[in-house]
């Protein structure tokens, strides 16, 4: 009989060591910042000390905080063995970001698919609050279309259940979005608000197809998505080739 609480004590540390992984990932914690007091935790999750402790040394093997006696717990820089670099800075060139989108198709396509299988009403509610924001800029030619635009494709990978997909792209940020480095609009010699507008379409097509929890719309959806800006962007550099 002994064994029940014991396995539940450890049952109620990994639901605490995926609740804190899961706010750190997030971002509610920064590098540096020091985490709620033990007896915050207790009181937020409900469990005990010994739970909280325990937890917290998990945290700590992981190599995600480090503990300073009489001071507290603090988030640790994410250990570089650990994460996929992929250096933003270098996105410099037309080459550059198409082979980002190539990258992209792949990667979002299959996204898309699985957010269409996976995905909650809530986010379903916050992928069209986005599309409205997005359209809204368009319309008033205020605000910056590309934050919305990033925060759409987040929310899509967000939606597949899968943190990997919503890792990989974050760590991209704005470079995701080829007109924050080239200006698609200008290449294609179209205008701003066309070309904003036709991605937004875009955006509704695989909006649509998740809100149905259609995966093979929404992949198809995506990847049309996608290799329209590829195309856009392969046209232009085979145009300034040409004119070099």
């Amino acid at each position: 009989m002994a064994s029940v609480p014991a396995r539940r004590s450890r049952n109620l540390t990994q639901n605490v060591v995926a609740a804190l992984s899961e706010r750190i990932r997030h971002g509610e914690f920064h590098v540096g910042e020091k985490l709620p007091t033990e007896s915050a935790l207790m009181e937020s999750f409900g469990v005990s000390r010994t739970v909280i402790r325990e937890a917290i040394s998990r945290l700590q093997a992981a190599g995600l905080v480090e503990t300073r006696h009489g001071i507290g717990t603090f988030l640790l820089e994410p250990r570089n063995e650990q994460q996929l670099r992929i250096r933003t800075e270098n996105i410099l060139t037309m080459l550059d970001v198409l082979a980002i989108l190539e990258l992209r198709i792949s990667l979002e396509t299959e996204a898309a698919g699985l957010a269409a299988l996976r995905r909650t009403d809530a986010q379903v509610q916050q992928l069209r609050g986005i599309l409205d924001e997005f359209a809204e800029h368009v319309r008033k030619k205020t605000g910056n279309v590309v934050v919305s635009d990033v925060a759409f494709h987040l929310a899509v990978a967000t939606a597949t259940g899968n943190r990997y997909f919503h890792d990989i792209l974050k760590q991209l940020g704005k470079a995701i979005i080829p007109r924050t480095r080239v200006d698609s609009a200008a290449l294609a010699e179209d205008d701003r608000t066309a070309y904003l507008g036709r991605v937004h379409v875009e955006h509704e097509d695989i909006y649509n197809a998740i809100v149905r929890k259609d995966p093979d719309a929404a992949r198809a959806a995506m990847r049309t998505h996608l290799t329209n800006s590829r195309e856009r962007l392969r046209r232009a550099q085979e145009a300034a080739e040409q004119g070099a």
